[in-house]
């Protein structure tokens, strides 16, 4: 017996032609689509809306038990690209956005004032360090 009906057929060949032909839109965002395997998912889908013969959707039984999970595992990630851009492992890549959030935590529950003393601070500091050094390397140099 057959999976999927006649007319399920005739959808996804026209969906097909009108993806080659350009003229197939994304019903969402109104783009133009281009993937083949969109072409396909959208002419099933006009089939089953018309009641035709299709199997139910694979997506939809594994959306419903990664509801909670989906947004942990996008998180994750983000954290591991960028991890792996700067070399690092991914345990250490999670411990740097641990800390990144309690620091914007922490500055945000401090007054803008406090804020940008702090940073002017800092700034003031490097300058410092940075002209220390420069006088050890001339003294360095002369002895």
């Amino acid at each position: 017996m057959a999976k999927y009906a006649k007319k399920a057929g005739d959808k996804v060949e026209r969906a097909m032609h009108e993806m080659k032909e350009g003229k197939l839109k994304s019903g969402r965002s109104g783009r133009k689509v281009t993937s083949r395997k969109q072409a396909i998912a959208i002419g099933l889908s006009e089939a089953r809306e018309e009641g035709a013969k299709v199997p139910k959707k694979a997506a939809g039984k594994k959306a419903a038990s990664r509801k909670g999970g989906a947004k942990k595992a996008a998180a994750r990630k983000g954290g591991a690209k960028k991890a792996a851009a700067k070399g690092r492992t991914r345990t250490t890549a999670k411990k740097a956005t641990a800390k990144r959030g309690t620091r914007k935590a922490a500055t945000k529950r401090a007054s803008p004032k406090r804020a940008t003393r702090k940073a002017a601070t800092k700034k003031a500091g490097t300058k410092k360090s940075t002209a220390k050094r420069a006088t050890r390397k001339r003294a360095a140099a002369h002895a």
